[in-house]
């Protein structure tokens, strides 16, 4: 009897020691446990980004000249071990190292900003170089675009205009890269010289909560209301000048518009608003006011007066006869 109870036991031992083999198999217990046998790259990869993360909030703490230097740097490292270790143990390594990291280090690295680390590294390997004067911030904000052009163009006007994460943001949301002519596109892309045609969007967004039909006045009025954002549609380097500006032609007044002048470019830019289609009297129009500022109000060393209509729809045979090539043509899109 005690013999039979003896293999009785046994198999009772065998059957919940499999039960028990199972379990662990399916758990995330027995797969790290399994790979922390079979090798040390797993840990390895955890304790060196472990480092990383930690020298980094002592750098934060201590030298507050360099934290962004530090995070851009941190973060850079930090992506590429985790891209390493995914290629290893597959893409649920970041989720474990979460885990981790939480555990030992606090809140603060969860999935979704181990995962942007990892994208960074990404994208900084199409861009070759990391630039210092943007933050991390403003890099996640770039992280969803896939064509590196775009991503190279919000960098320099970035660094160019001193954005702000949320002014960043503003200039994706607002399509801003996609509303340059493709000549622009390509001559960033070419690292060719831009000049101040290439920088002004179409179509120019002006903001108006209203929808409704407006006249020239209540255009030329909402533009008024918020003029940066309205610069900003054209490019960089305008300083206003004043609206309805007075010229005297023989005996009669006329006015222009609006009138500005681009320090960048050192030329006046005057521009006329139009709510109707592109006729062939408008380039007449604008181009004697361009005359006009060349003649009595321009410097001798200051370029030649620009054009720019803006209008609710362009003609394109009006734009192919005219002969004045200073004169841009932009239509205009109520948001």
């Amino acid at each position: 009897m005690n013999y039979k109870n003896h293999l009785k036991e046994l198999e009772y031992f065998k059957f919940f020691f499999s039960l028990i083999i199972i379990f662990l198999s399916f758990t995330n217990t027995f797969y790290y446990v399994i790979k922390d046998i079979q090798g040390d790259d797993f840990i390895n990869y955890y304790y060196e980004i472990k480092n990383k993360l930690i020298n980094n909030e002592i750098n934060r703490k201590v030298k507050n000249y360099s934290i962004n230097r530090s995070d851009l740097s941190t973060y850079y490292n930090v992506g590429k071990l985790l891209s390493e270790a995914g290629s290893h143990y597959g893409e649920g390594i970041i989720k474990e190292y979460s885990k981790r990291l939480t555990k030992d280090l606090g809140k603060g690295y969860t999935f979704s900003s181990l995962t942007r680390m990892k994208k960074f590294y990404l994208l900084l390997e199409k861009l070759a170089t990391v630039s210092q004067h943007l933050t991390f911030g403003h890099y996640i904000e770039l992280l969803s675009i896939d064509d590196i052009n775009k991503v190279k163009y919000y960098i320099q006007i970035t660094e160019r205009e001193n954005l702000s994460i949320r002014q960043l943001r503003e200039r994706i949301k607002n399509n801003e890269y996609e509303r340059l002519p493709e000549s622009t596109k390509n001559k960033l892309i070419n690292k060719e010289d831009i000049f101040i045609e290439d920088n002004i969007k179409n179509p120019i967004i002006i903001k108006n909560n209203s929808k409704e039909e407006i006249n020239e006045k209540a255009l030329q009025k909402l533009i008024l209301e918020d003029i940066t954002h309205f610069m900003k549609e054209l490019g960089s380097g305008y300083s206003f000048i004043d609206k309805e500006y007075k010229i005297k032609l023989e005996n009669t007044y006329n006015y222009i518009d609006l009138l500005f002048f681009n320090y960048v470019y050192n030329c006046f830019v005057v521009i006329e608003l139009k709510v109707t289609e592109l006729k062939k009297e408008h380039t007449g129009q604008i181009e004697v006011y361009m005359n006009y500022i060349d003649e009595n109000i321009r410097s001798i060393n200051q370029n030649k007066t620009i054009g720019i209509i803006i209008c609710k729809e362009n003609n394109n045979y009006v734009i192919k006869y005219c002969s004045d090539k200073r004169i841009i043509f932009k239509e205009y899109k109520i948001v």
